[in-house]
């Protein structure tokens, strides 16, 4: 019998780390997403996405939100594709963790970004589960490269990449939103990387590498 995992194997995938579980965003969860990003994620006039979503007005953000979620899906290919990982934290949802990559077969490169509704900022669970989609980059995809970006001021993401052993690799300017602002990109190389003391627990690799790898 064909079932939605057996379509869409990455609905099966789980990253699970002493404090987090990190697996893909079904539609299901897009109403808990959606709570999430409405309880807060950064403060008033400082906002640290390039594409400033989070400034739409409350009944904009969610039809947002599904739309990329949607997207991503329907654009996911061997070629390129970003994986969309909802952060549950204590049985709720929490935040985004995404890793995505283009042309990964041949340049062994992937790029992240995510992030935490405000409430559970501050301990640490930023480090957490970057460092479980830096582990799975590497050790079970294949990567050489993990790299990320931020604006300079954004300290709190500079500093997660620093802890991680992620280095500077120069900056540009961009738009953001309605301003212009310094960006600063940062690599992570398989050498560089800081480990964490404890152990990525895995779930549906097999299935979902197959998806996202095979040519």
């Amino acid at each position: 019998m064909t079932t939605l995992s057996s379509v869409w194997p990455l609905f099966d995938l789980r990253l699970v780390t002493p404090r987090l579980e990190l697996r893909p965003i079904t539609d299901q969860d897009i109403p808990a997403a959606v709570d999430a990003a409405r309880s807060g994620i950064h403060d008033n006039g400082r906002n640290p996405f390039s594409t400033p979503w989070t400034a739409l007005p409350e009944q904009e953000l969610g039809p947002n939100m599904a739309r990329w979620y949607w997207r991503c899906r329907a654009e996911c290919t061997p070629e390129s594709w970003t994986l969309l990982l909802g952060i549950w934290h204590d049985g709720g949802f929490v935040g985004c963790q995404d890793v995505g990559a283009k042309d990964f077969a041949s340049l062994r490169t992937v790029t992240t970004g995510s992030w935490l509704r405000q409430s559970v900022q501050g301990r640490g669970l930023g480090k957490e589960m970057r460092a479980a989609v830096a582990l799975y980059a590497f050790d079970w995809l294949g990567a050489d490269v993990a790299e990320s970006e931020a604006a300079i001021w954004n300290e709190a993401s500079l500093g997660v990449s620093r802890s991680l052993g992620y280095e500077l690799n120069g900056t540009t300017r961009k738009t953001w939103g309605t301003e212009v602002q310094t960006v600063q990109h940062v690599r992570l190389t398989l050498e560089k990387f800081n480990r964490p003391d404890w152990t990525l627990q895995v779930q549906g690799h097999e299935a979902a590498a197959r998806f996202l790898l095979s040519s």
